[in-house]
């Protein structure tokens, strides 16, 4: 390769969010086009087929994992709930492939599972399951799929899977999802969302995933692969790059129909980190909310205390806890600020005027609140030096306003 290329690949880079491995640099892959889309058109007309609306194909590939996608994409477009999507799928080395997953994943199963699919379209695979295993359990969803299930441990929900929702209700030993993720915006987060929510119950399903492989059509330069409904193009690298960073514990991946198709076999909910990192956000949120409400009362208080209040900061930090805790520009119209700068603006969502800070000298004020916490002794000194005093300076800490001179805090 010579220097002009790598300027040319340099200069071509993208700043788009990989589907499969979340990274943000990718290149362009193939020249944008407009085309109609491919597999839920059913155009009943020579007209109807000719003015169709052409949608932008941009497949850009990513530099981390090889995977190949259309940054265009809007999934909006594509009017799954119209029309099906039209697939042949009754060939005899493809029903034979069908035939030798089907048996793998029963080989995988207990003897009376609880068995979901996503996207269970026409219901053939589930259905091959559950009259294989019928001591089972097996739930299919799909807003666009069959609805009736003449087999009686098979039951279709024409409903979009919500993994927080739907895992806790149904405790699967197996979730499938067979050619559902390439037509998804973000299989990473989908896959993703599956395995936070089975370990926040502590379960850990197995997961059968499968995938069209592009691997021969890159290494033969075929370009029928690529239309509109097929977002994701999935390599055997991107692949595997998306399991990893989905935090599963792999147990087999390989490959079927003559190298097309690419699967995998994991298993969900290995991810206690997560759990405790989203158990602590819950516990911030929740004692945010009380105290929100602890400091909103104090404000009120000190309103009706007839105190003249002063709140040090009108923009940033200053401003985030005006708002957060209403503290209105009729109740608490004083605010300063150590940047002259920013003297005669307004704080933003309120309206207080903003006073440049030796305004307290002429204007004194018994309390001063100084929301940005980590700038109080700054503060303290500047006033120090400017003459400026009150009677107490209030800052934010553990859910409460609290006296900064008196009280314990890790900001003096």
């Amino acid at each position: 390769m010579s220097d002009n290329d790598v300027e040319i690949l340099a200069d071509t880079l993208r700043l788009e969010t990989c589907p499969a491995c979340g990274h943000h640099i990718a290149v362009p892959f193939l020249d944008q086009t407009l085309q109609p889309l491919a597999t839920i058109a059913w155009p009943g007309s020579s007209n109807e087929a000719r003015t169709m609306q052409r949608l932008p194909l941009d497949f850009v590939r990513c530099v981390e994992c090889g995977h190949v996608y259309n940054a265009a994409f809007d999934y909006s477009k594509v009017p799954y709930t119209r029309k099906p999507n039209l697939m042949f799928n009754k060939g005899v080395i493809w029903s034979d492939s069908i035939k030798a997953i089907r048996k793998r994943i029963l080989e995988y199963l207990p003897e009376k599972p609880v068995v979901v699919e996503i996207g269970h379209g026409d219901g053939s695979f589930l259905a091959g399951l559950a009259s294989e295993r019928p001591d089972g359990t097996y739930i299919g969803f799909d807003p666009h799929g069959a609805s009736c299930a003449e087999i009686p441990c098979l039951r279709f929900c024409s409903t979009l899977f919500e993994a927080g929702r739907h895992i806790p209700e149904w405790s699967p030993d197996l979730i499938i999802s067979r050619h559902v993720l390439e037509h998804l915006t973000n299989p990473l987060g989908f896959i993703q969302s599956l395995t936070f929510s089975s370990a926040c119950i502590g379960l850990e399903p197995g997961l059968y995933i499968e995938v069209p492989c592009i691997d021969r059509a890159i290494e033969t330069r075929r370009t029928v692969d690529f239309y509109y409904e097929h977002n994701s193009q999935f390599t055997t690298r991107s692949f595997r790059k998306m399991l990893e960073r989905c935090g599963v514990e792999t147990e087999m991946i390989g490959h079927s129909y003559d190298g097309e198709v690419i699967y995998a076999f994991v298993k969900l909910g290995c991810c206690e980190s997560h759990v405790q990192t989203a158990r602590s956000a819950f516990f911030f949120r929740e004692s945010i909310r009380i105290s929100e409400n602890t400091i909103v009362r104090q404000l009120d208080e000190l309103y009706h205390s007839s105190k003249t209040v002063a709140i040090w900061g009108g923009a940033g930090k200053s401003a985030a806890f005006i708002n957060r805790y209403q503290a209105d520009a009729k109740r608490f119209p004083l605010v300063v600020d150590s940047d002259s700068e920013k003297v005669g603006t307004f704080v933003p969502g309120m309206g207080q005027e903003i006073r440049f800070r030796d305004y307290l000298l002429e204007y004194p004020a018994q309390v001063i609140i100084i929301p940005p916490q980590w700038r109080a002794k700054d503060i303290m000194e500047e006033m120090r030096q400017n003459g400026i005093q009150a009677e107490s300076v209030l800052i934010e800490h553990e859910g409460c306003l609290i006296d900064y001179l008196k009280a314990d805090n890790p900001y003096k």
